[in-house]
């Protein structure tokens, strides 16, 4: 389920993203940017639409995706039923 980020209140949707960027496995490139600029960068895509939040209600888990990996998501949860 897309969850828009306007139901998430400010501390959570700041405590999600921050999550998120310092999830393991998380790569910005070759140089480093602070957590700060990461969270910055986030924020952006999810205002611009092109990031998108998701509610997993089978694992009640929360996580942020590309817009354009929606498609995907949506096929492989198709054959999963």
């Amino acid at each position: 389920m897309i969850v828009p980020a306007n139901f998430l209140s400010p501390a959570a949707l700041s405590g999600l993203i921050e999550e998120f960027v310092t999830r393991d496995g998380t790569d910005y490139g070759a140089t480093e940017t602070s957590m700060e600029e990461r969270v910055a960068q986030v924020r952006q895509q999810i205002e611009t639409g092109e990031a998108l939040i998701l509610f997993d209600s089978a694992t009640e888990t929360t996580t942020i995706i590309p817009a354009a990996d929606l498609a995907k998501i949506q096929a492989k949860n198709r054959q999963a039923e």
